[in-house]
């Protein structure tokens, strides 16, 4: 399991307190790429008052996501795109928890993202079942979003997470670590140098955010689906994602085994074959 030295020296916090300071569903989400040495340094720099979530005397807890979209990735380009009204439909499992829901997150034309979510049996984990279209349809529908197309698993992120709360204000932040994307044959990961550090709070940076820019990082717009989606699928148009190559983000394809044919390249974008 990944390690982030600094974690183990954090106050602690329970989720039932974590719960009763937000339901962190309506927020101002910003994303930061994070040298892991940097990253240390900001968890010793915390204020006080920063608590790291406890379950049951675990620190982290590792995460499976599998997104949904539509045939021709239609969500994955919208966040291409910087379409300002835009979503993400994806069934989530808590692995050590055995907790299972699907989560969809709305983004709307003034920045502000909000989360709804709907428990589901772990076993239905990653499957768009009858009552996960219902789910999705009834809530896009209920934001105006007009949903023709079929959903179907797209692509699967899975990734260890440690959540920080300050029950003062009720601002958190998420440190994700060992970050792999597959689809099909492909696979994208985060560099084991770095991190997705998350700041989740309003619309005025919080002190998270001020502490990252002391420390010399920006927020970025990145999405874990979107980047990987868009590096392992040809018809994604080239972005700004193709930076991260080769340094924060590597992608990878499976060598054939003796006697066996090269795994089909139709799926990774074209200016990226080589460096595959």
């Amino acid at each position: 399991m990944p390690d982030l030295p600094g974690l183990e020296s954090l106050p602690l916090i329970t989720l039932p307190e974590v719960l009763a300071t937000a339901p962190a569903t309506t927020r101002v989400d910003r994303k930061y790429l994070v040298p892991t040495g940097r990253g240390e340094r900001f968890l010793d720099q915390l204020p006080g008052s920063m608590r790291l979530l406890s379950i049951d005397g675990r620190l982290t807890t590792s995460y499976r996501s599998t997104y949904f979209d539509t045939a021709d990735l239609l969500t994955c380009r919208a966040h291409i795109q910087g379409r300002r009204r835009r979503w993400k439909a994806r069934s989530r499992l808590y692995v050590e928890d055995r907790l299972c829901r699907l989560e969809l997150k709305v983004r709307d034309g003034s920045g502000l993202t909000r989360k709804f979510f709907h428990l589901t049996e772990p076993d239905a984990y990653g499957h768009m079942t009858g009552d996960a279209a219902e789910f999705f349809g009834t809530q896009l529908r209920a934001h105006g979003l007009l949903l023709a197309p079929r959903l179907a698993p797209a692509v699967e992120v899975s990734y260890t997470r440690a959540t920080l709360a300050d029950p003062a204000t009720g601002a958190r932040v998420t440190i994700d670590l060992g970050v792999r994307a597959t689809r099909g044959d492909h696979a994208v990961e985060l560099d084991p140098g770095h991190l997705v550090v998350e700041t989740k709070g309003t619309r005025t940076p919080g002190t998270a955010d001020k502490l990252l820019k002391e420390l010399g990082a920006r927020p970025v717009s990145f999405s874990k689906y979107a980047a990987s989606a868009s590096l392992m699928d040809a018809r994604i148009a080239d972005n700004d994602v193709r930076h991260l190559l080769g340094r924060q983000l590597r992608l990878t394809t499976p060598a054939a085994a003796p006697g066996e044919t090269t795994p089909s390249t139709q799926l990774a974008h074209p200016s990226l074959r080589r460096s595959a």
